[in-house]
């Protein structure tokens, strides 16, 4: 079976609201009211991690000290991401990786040395040139379970290291041996597991793949808190890339792979791997209030999401509500379904399809879009109907060009202000549970993330157009929303979260919290979430919201799911007045960090 999106998160209580980790399809029950005022009391008090130069935010402390080590050397911002981001393979397995893919987003500083530019690295997976747009479809037509989940076919072309070698080289300003040194020290000495750690490496299906279960799993003998955990293929194969990059894709790093991939059944060859190319973007920009939304551009989808959600909310007033009340939540929600159903008709690889943009980040078009939301009523996604004269109909399938296709977030500032946001993932937790074998590192399952049938939903409920179908060498459609909010010019939060269809969302809640109701980034990180994703019709929410905030939003019509907890913010902010860097890092997990110097 599909391995659940609860499986990013961990099997222990979540220190914030003392409740259960989140499971997707949890039963509609609010916590009783002393856990709801205990986790008032909680965020009330909540503080940031403080700095005055320099700082890195991750789910895994080894890796944010990875990061700030090399800050202290001497590297930026992008020296430090990197250095943070190959430690994650190591450190991270669920989510970090060699074998996945992800995004980058840099804002340089006016002093630095590309003075005020944004820019935005995609170095996301890619569909393999055997792909086709029916491959996991039976004789029926008919989705075949898990095929584009688990497994070797289900595997698109790695991204991770030519992207974070091609940032390394073009931006940063250490060596790439220096700033991967702390990945593979880690990876060949080793590090002490907690309980939380080691029972995440009891996931089911890495038991299906011997090489998996050989190098997580102990074959059986499964690790336990304080165990040191030791990884010497991985370090080999991080020794070999810190040496020649270039090996991961031509050379005998890319035999080994393809030959397993090969043995496993999989589509990618050789000639996969040579011709994969890191695509360097122009970021999306908006504005909200004052502020200056720098994010993903597609072919993700949270950047121009994101943007559209805020331009509908920049029309009200939110502040006048107290934060995560039945009328603010009424209002961001209808905004998010609004949003959600833009993205379902119209997102897709770039280099496949066109993408109207402009016309979906047209203020104008919010406030198209504005006029259809009533103040104190749901509006039924099934009603809903798209403002006329602004876009072109969406894609169909003839439109789409074919050629002869777990995720982490973390956030890095310097002492220069420059500020990187990352978010890279193996889509589902420890992806595809394929471990290349000799290698060390488990491989993504990024397959699931095209639309393997059109109506049919992917393993986070999210449907997806013809925009979104596989062809051979396309990138497929993501949420990830890597973000950089800047005021005056100047960088006011760097943000991000994993969360499958709901990064989006998350990343909405935070910013919105710290942006109109004045939290703290910690305590807007560790503040209950809530989700609308246009179909399914249903408005999930975290545990901690108030009765009154329930029941108002039933009274409104919304279909509720209460339950569970979902995502990982990893976010800075820098105060206005003193300058002093504020890390938020999110306590949904135990094991992650805030520091810097």
């Amino acid at each position: 079976m599909p391995r659940p999106l609860s499986q990013h998160l961990t099997s222990l209580a979540l220190a914030v609201f003392l409740l259960s980790s989140f499971a997707l399809h949890a039963q509609d029950a609010a916590p009783d009211d002393s856990k709801k005022e205990a986790t008032a009391a909680r965020l009330a008090g909540e503080q940031p991690v403080r700095t005055k130069h320099a700082m890195v935010v991750s789910i895994h402390h080894l890796a944010t000290d990875a990061g700030v080590e090399i800050l202290k050397e001497g590297g930026n911002a992008v020296d430090a991401a990197v250095a943070t981001g190959f430690a994650l393979a190591v450190v991270h397995p669920a989510a970090g990786n060699l074998g996945g893919g992800g995004f980058m987003l840099v804002h340089f500083a006016e002093h630095g040395s590309a003075s005020g530019k944004d820019t935005f690295i995609d170095y996301r997976e890619r569909a393999p040139q055997g792909a086709t747009t029916d491959m996991y479809l039976d004789a029926q037509g008919n989705v075949i379970p898990d095929a584009s989940i688990t497994g070797y076919k289900a595997i698109g072309v790695p991204g991770s290291v030519a992207g974070m070698v091609y940032a390394e080289k073009k931006y940063g300003a250490l060596t790439l041996a220096k700033v991967m040194a702390p990945a593979i020290r880690l990876a060949s000495e080793g590090f002490v597991l907690t309980d939380e750690e080691a029972n995440e490496l009891h996931d089911t299906t890495l038991t299906m793949f011997p090489e998996s279960q050989r190098i997580f799993q102990r074959d059986g003998d499964f690790y336990k808190a304080g165990d040191r955990f030791k990884q010497p293929e991985l370090g080999a194969t991080l020794r070999t890339i810190a040496g020649n990059p270039d090996d991961f894709y031509r050379g005998s790093i890319a035999k080994k792979l393809v030959a397993d991939i090969h043995k496993g059944g999989g589509l990618i060859t050789a000639e996969d791997l040579a011709r994969y190319s890191v695509k360097e973007r122009e970021p999306l920009t908006g504005g909200y209030k004052g502020y200056t939304i720098v994010s993903a551009p597609p072919p993700s989808s949270g950047g121009i999401a994101l943007i559209e959600t805020l331009n509908i909310l920049d029309g009200y007033n939110l502040a006048r509500w107290k934060d995560r009340t039945p009328d603010e939540m009424h209002l961001i929600v209808e905004a998010f379904r609004r949003a959600y159903m833009d993205r379902t008709d119209y997102l897709g690889d770039p280099d496949y399809v066109k993408i109207p943009i402009d016309q979906l980040a047209d203020p104008k078009y919010a406030a198209a879009w504005r006029t259809s939301i009533v103040d104190d009523q749901a509006t039924p996604s099934k009603d809903l109907k798209r403002p006329a004269r602004f876009l072109p109909p969406p894609p169909t399938m003839s439109d789409v060009r074919h050629e002869s296709t777990q995720t982490t977030h973390f956030s890095v500032m310097d002492a220069d202000g420059n500020a990187v946001s990352v978010t890279t993932t193996l889509n589902n937790s420890f992806g595809s549970a394929v471990t290349a074998e000799g290698l060390g590192f488990l491989l993504n399952d990024e397959m699931d993330d095209f639309a393997s049938k059109q109506g049919v939903p992917n393993m986070f409920g999210l449907i997806q157009g013809p925009a979104n179908a596989i062809a051979p060498g396309k990138r497929p459609l993501s949420s990830m929303t890597p973000t950089i909010v800047l005021k005056d010019g100047k960088v006011r939060f760097v943000l991000g979260s994993p969360g499958g269809g709901r990064i989006i969302t998350t990343v909405a809640n935070i910013f919105l919290s710290v942006a109109d109701e004045g939290l703290n980034i910690q305590q807007a990180v560790d503040a209950p979430r809530f989700h609308h994703q246009y179909l399914p019709d249903v408005l999930s929410m975290e545990p901690g919201f108030s009765d009154s905030t329930v029941e108002g939003l039933r009274a409104m019509g919304y279909q509720l799911k209460i339950g569970g907890h979902w995502s990982d913010g990893e976010c800075i902010a820098v105060d206005p007045e003193s300058g002093e860097l504020e890390g938020g890092q999110d306590h949904r997990h135990h094991f992650g960090k805030a520091a810097g110097y």
